[in-house]
């Protein structure tokens, strides 16, 4: 049985899905393809992959004997349990922690929930802040938000709290840390490192592209259209491409492929000023 090893536990929007991506394509390194597997934080809603601990195993069947195995789930940092969680289930795994600068983090991750429309609804950062309190008695949480937890922005950045339920319980040489504005700066020495601490082949060379950059929608509009299209509008579609359902399907999501891609924009992270 592949069980995973190791764990990028987070922080959200500190470089976890480009780890991910760039530690997949080592030989001696398997990770589902399948993003943010959500199998440990069983105290938040999130969507989990696997249901149970057979399913979870199903997710790493395709890895080879030689490779270790692993994900990463950037809210397993911000859960109360999933530390607690992995370590009953691995006791000797390692864990690499990613973190940032908390209000770029902060910033960038209210960007993310914007562009994705699931989860945020309020344009406006500060004022998303100065929404927390309200939220956290169950007020102003978007129609669409299945976690209000996901909103506690400053929450997210206690990063002593969270840093400390794994060193409670994972000894220190278990734990790597990895600071977000090192991995920008010099991404190619931060992976080396990343390979070392995994103990694989360090030599391994490859070519180093920004993965999950802070994005923007250009139009509200277009990105609530995308999606959730209006059932009228759907059933219109049936007589304007009238194809065999599963080939309508794939040119309606090649169009809504097409229309995120031209409603994106990248954005810098502002300087702001927050207080905890």
């Amino acid at each position: 049985m592949n069980k995973p090893s190791f764990f990028i536990v987070g922080a959200p929007k500190c470089g976890t899905t480009a780890l991910c991506k760039y530690l997949n394509r080592h030989p001696e390194i398997f990770i589902p393809k399948e993003k943010e597997l959500h199998f440990f934080d069983k105290d938040m809603k999130t969507k989990s992959l696997a249901s149970d601990i057979s399913t979870y195993h199903n997710l790493f069947l395709a890895a080879q004997e030689t490779q270790i195995c692993g994900e990463g789930s950037p809210t397993y940092l911000y859960s109360e349990v999933a530390a607690q969680e992995i370590y009953q289930y691995n006791p000797d795994a390692k864990i690499i922690i990613m973190l940032r600068e908390p209000v770029s983090m902060m910033y960038s991750f209210h960007s993310q929930h914007l562009f994705n429309g699931s989860s945020e609804d309020v344009q406006s950062f500060k004022k998303a802040l100065d929404l927390e309190v309200e939220r956290k008695q169950g007020r102003s949480i978007p129609l669409r938000c299945k976690e209000p937890k996901m909103l506690f922005y400053r929450d997210f950045a206690t990063f002593s709290v969270q840093v400390k339920r794994y060193l409670e319980v994972f000894s220190k040489h278990q734990i790597k840390f990895i600071i977000f504005d090192d991995f920008k700066r010099d991404t190619r020495a931060i992976f080396r490192d990343a390979l070392n601490f995994l103990e694989v082949n360090v030599d391994f060379e490859m070519d180093f592209k920004a993965k999950n950059s802070n994005k923007k929608r250009r139009s509200q509009f277009l990105r609530n259209l995308v999606k959730q299209p209006p059932a009228k509008l759907l059933g219109i579609g049936k007589y304007l491409i009238p194809l065999p359902q599963s080939i309508r399907r794939r040119l309606l999501e090649s169009l809504k492929k097409k229309i995120n891609s031209l409603n994106t924009k990248t954005q810098a992270t502002r300087s702001l000023r927050v207080r905890f």
